[in-house]
C-alpha cells in the first residue's frame, strides 16, 4: 500500500491480516453447506455467467481464505479470488492450491477494461465509507464486459456505521456500514447496472442482521 492508499483501506488490510488465522477457523469451508439460500445464489449466479455466453473469468473480490472462490469453480466457472489482505491471501493458496488469488482492492483493480465475465463481492463494501462506494461501484463495471454478472452480499440493517476496536481477541481498526438494500440498488443503476433480483434474508442463529443479496449486470 502506498501513502496515497485511504485509511479505510490500510485499516481494513491490517485488521483483516490480524484476524485473518482466527478468521479461517471459525468459518471454515463446511460452513457453506448450511447456507442453503447462499448456495442457491451462487448457483444462479453461475448460470447467469454461461447463459451470457462469456469465456471471459469471473473474480470474487474479498476472497478472504477463498471458500466461495473454490463453490464457484465447483459450480465450473474460471474464477480467481483478489483480497486486500495479504495474510488472507496466503491462506486462500494454501486452502485451496489449485486455484488463483491475488492481493487487490475492489476500489482499484489492477485488470483491464471489459475483462470479467463475473464479479462476486460478498460482505466486501461493508468496509467500504459511503463517499467511496459510487467509485468502488465504478471501478466494477469498469473491469466487467457488457452483459457481466455482479453479485453481491451485504448485511444491513438500522445502523450506519459501526467501528470494532478488538474482534477474536485482537486490537484491530475496522468500520463496518449497514446499508438499505435499496439504496444500495439506487448506487448501482447510477453505475451503470442492471437490478436483477433482490433478496433480503433475516438473521440467523449466531447472526445479529439480516443479510441482503443483489444481483445485476452491466448494461450495454
Amino acid at each position: 500500500m502506498t501513502a496515497e492508499t485511504p485509511e479505510f483501506i490500510r485499516n481494513t488490510r491490517t485488521s483483516y491480516d490480524t484476524i485473518a488465522d482466527d478468521f479461517d477457523q471459525r468459518f471454515p469451508a463446511d460452513g457453506l453447506d448450511g447456507l442453503v439460500l447462499e448456495r442457491a445464489l451462487f448457483g444462479a449466479f453461475a448460470e447467469l455467467v454461461r447463459a451470457s455466453g462469456t469465456r471471459a473469468p469471473v473474480a470474487d473480490l474479498g476472497s478472504g481464505p477463498g471458500h466461495v472462490t473454490a463453490l464457484l469453480h465447483g459450480l465450473g466457472l474460471p474464477v480467481f479470488g483478489v483480497d486486500v489482505s495479504p495474510r488472507m491471501v496466503e491462506l486462500a493458496r494454501r486452502n485451496h492450491p489449485g486455484l488463483r488469488f491475488h492481493v487487490g482492492s475492489m476500489t482499484a483493480l489492477d485488470l483491464p477494461d471489459a475483462t470479467l465475465g463475473g464479479i462476486t463481492a460478498l460482505y466486501s463494501i461493508i468496509h467500504v465509507p459511503d463517499g467511496h462506494l459510487p467509485a468502488t461501484f465504478a471501478e466494477l463495471h469498469r473491469v466487467l464486459e457488457p452483459g457481466g454478472q455482479l453479485l453481491l452480499a451485504f448485511q444491513t440493517g438500522a445502523e450506519e456505521r459501526l467501528h470494532l476496536a478488538e474482534r477474536f481477541g485482537h486490537e484491530i481498526a475496522l468500520d463496518y456500514y449497514w446499508r438499505d438494500p435499496d439504496a444500495v440498488a439506487e448506487r448501482l443503476g447510477e453505475a451503470g447496472f442492471r437490478l436483477y433480483s433482490r433478496v433480503v434474508r433475516e438473521a440467523q442463529e449466531g447472526e445479529v442482521r439480516p443479510r441482503a443479496f443483489l444481483l445485476a449486470r452491466k448494461e450495454g
